[in-house]
């Protein structure tokens, strides 16, 4: 308990607010951004969305952690909205009228409504959702994406550095995946903090991935905002090389469902142990030393090199704009006046 405290006291505390005891905080306001507010209303609806009902353990301190990430989360959103505001990126109608609609074709109207309902949502909640998404989305492709060059000779630092890493002692498969788990893991952290909180809504969510990318959305773009895997996520769903002997300790029906990829494709919905996957064959390699002069080698650095740009790019932009933005966030506050009056 006490270790928890320390956590929820840091969080707090890295928000980089100091604290007032004279401040008093507005009636039902968890934290304002430029003068906007982001209400408890607000904070309980998103919370309620990714962690369902707190129930008896509304207070602890577990609880009080996850609210704060959520609320961070938030806050984040939100700067970004304000900039896309400002700089005139702001999703319009068609564009969410589209993605809704994207959303909803996997589903009956009957099984949509139940979608909406467990994730206490209202079409109208969604699609406010998707304008702030597709606006963000918008803003990091004219500020960031945009803006990502890689060189050749960025691509031979890289091959001299990683040299040994494409001397391949047997067959590899080059593999990356999308994880949906039934039960929410804290130390996932993709970027739209989207993770399952059952097995019904894990099966939805899947579904509805699998459903983007049968329609060509990126792949690991889609990892990068809601696969549940902590380890590749961030790194757009890429594993990196697997040796094929290590096919042999996958279940059969897995190991058949590579076996039949071609590069590029993915496979179907596949239930494992630890929830649904959906893998991607990036390519398949055979034993022995890759040469920088192989295209297959120069895309593989290309794109590795361009998803660590993209991360330490959005990750650097997400702090300096929230620098420049007056944030107050008044849970925050409380969490830790409150640690101080014990």
């Amino acid at each position: 308990m006490k270790v928890l405290m320390i956590r929820a006291s840091a969080l707090a505390l890295s928000f980089g607010f100091l604290l007032s005891c004279n401040r008093s905080a507005p009636a039902n306001v968890a934290a304002n951004v430029n003068g906007r507010s982001i209400t408890y209303a607000d904070l309980d609806k998103q919370f309620r969305s990714q962690f369902g009902d707190p129930g008896d353990k509304a207070n602890d301190d577990q609880t009080s952690i996850q609210r704060l990430e959520v609320l961070r989360t938030l806050i984040d959103n939100e700067v970004m909205l304000q900039r896309s505001e400002k700089m005139g990126l702001m999703a319009v109608d068609a564009d969410v009228d589209a993605k809704f609609n994207e959303l909803k074709a996997p589903y009956t109207q009957e099984e949509f409504q139940k979608q909406l309902a467990q994730r206490k949502m209202t079409v109208e909640d969604l699609k406010e959702q998707l304008r702030r998404d597709l606006s963000v989305q918008k803003l990091f492709n004219k500020e960031i994406t945009s803006k990502i060059t890689i060189t050749d000779q960025d691509i031979t630092d890289f091959y001299n550095a990683n040299k040994n890493s494409f001397n391949l002692a047997e067959p590899q498969i080059h593999m990356a995946q999308i994880l949906v788990t039934p039960a929410p893991d804290p130390n996932v952290r993709n970027l739209k903090n989207d993770k399952a909180q059952d097995d019904q809504q894990a099966q939805a969510k899947i579904k509805s991935i699998a459903s983007r990318i049968m329609q060509g959305e990126d792949f690991a773009m889609l990892a990068q905002n809601y696969s549940e895997d902590p380890n590749s996520a961030q790194a757009g769903g890429d594993m990196g090389f697997i040796p094929e002997s290590a096919l042999e300790k996958a279940n059969a029906d897995l190991r058949r469902e590579v076996n039949s990829l071609r590069p590029g494709e993915t496979t179907r919905v596949l239930r494992t142990p630890e929830g649904y996957r959906i893998l991607k064959l990036i390519t398949r390699e055979p034993a022995g030393q890759r040469e920088l002069a192989d295209p297959k080698v120069q895309q593989t650095i290309r794109e590795t090199l361009i998803n660590r740009k993209d991360q330490l790019l959005k990750a650097a932009y997400y702090e300096v704009r929230r620098n420049e933005a007056k944030v107050e966030n008044y849970l925050a506050d409380r969490i830790v006046n409150d640690s101080n009056k014990k």
